[in-house]
């Protein structure tokens, strides 16, 4: 891959993108993202099923938005392209839907844009996040979104990325400020109820000089769903609880949905919900 980047991509430092790329059993990472999962593994050695399963979560609460009506969608953090992406995923439910990607890797940006060069209601958009009036006002969001109208906000594994400076649940909620009613958000987030396995983990990556930001608690994560009003998590749509659930157990046809993961040895999982603005 060395020979296909420019000399100012860091191939040393381990990247979440590519990172998540590895576990996702993909081609686009580095050795040194490689011997950072497998570094992390060590101590979790659920990583692969952990990320699959987030995966496998995105795509179904994708659909299920989209099947609900929801037209636009804005992929915070959106990662490398792989199967499955968020615009197959939404076009399958809805062939109308528009997805505009944003992240702030340009690697991302690169492989992204090769993959939807050919169409015309997908985007990608290289910048930070956190910059709310960037997202908004750039010309391939203008192009593909009209906040007047319900827009779905995806930040799938995304917030934990962030550190507790960069305010993550403000960004959140400033942006849901500014979009129409019947806008919601997709959430997943890595948490922990064992403080000392989300420390382990959040200084493991840190160790390797990849920015981040911390696993959380299940209520510190929670506060992204505060004034959004949750969806239940059941195929069947019952109302039931919990609502924020582990992401593997969200709408999993034949699975009953869990808070957190039924093996107590399992210290770390992905919180996961679908809210909407009312």
């Amino acid at each position: 891959m060395a020979d296909h980047f420019p000399p100012d991509i860091d191939m040393e430092t381990p990247s979440i993108a590519r990172m998540y790329d590895f576990l996702l059993g993909g081609k686009d990472n580095f050795e040194a993202d490689r011997k950072a999962c497998e570094a992390l593994a060590e101590n979790i050695p659920e990583l692969v099923a952990f990320a699959n399963d987030n995966r496998a979560y995105l795509s179904r609460a994708v659909e299920y938005v989209a099947a609900q009506g929801v037209e636009q969608f804005l992929d915070l953090g959106a990662g490398l392209p792989t199967a499955n992406n968020t615009h197959h995923a939404a076009q399958r439910a809805n062939p109308r839907a528009r997805v505009l990607y944003v992240d702030h890797d340009p690697i991302v940006l690169a492989h992204g844009r090769a993959l939807i060069s050919d169409s015309a209601d997908t985007a990608f958009l290289l910048s930070d996040i956190r910059d709310t009036d960037r997202v908004l006002g750039a010309p391939e969001t203008t192009r593909l979104i009209d906040t007047d109208l319900p827009v779905c906000v995806m930040l799938v594994s995304l917030l934990h990325c962030l550190p507790d400076d960069s305010d993550p649940f403000g960004m959140v909620r400033s942006l849901m400020d500014r979009l129409a009613p019947g806008s919601c958000v997709i959430f997943s987030h890595i948490v922990s109820d064992n403080p000392a396995s989300g420390e382990w983990m959040t200084d493991k990556i840190l160790s390797f000089g990849t920015p981040w930001g911390r696993v959380r608690s299940p209520e510190e994560a929670s506060v992204v769903f505060e004034g959004l009003e949750l969806t239940s998590p059941w195929i069947d749509g019952r109302d039931e609880g919990p609502f924020a659930v582990d992401c593997a157990t969200w709408r999993m046809p034949g699975v009953d949905p869990v808070f957190r993961p039924t093996d107590a040895n399992v210290k770390l999982w992905e919180l996961a919900g679908v809210a909407f603005k009312r």
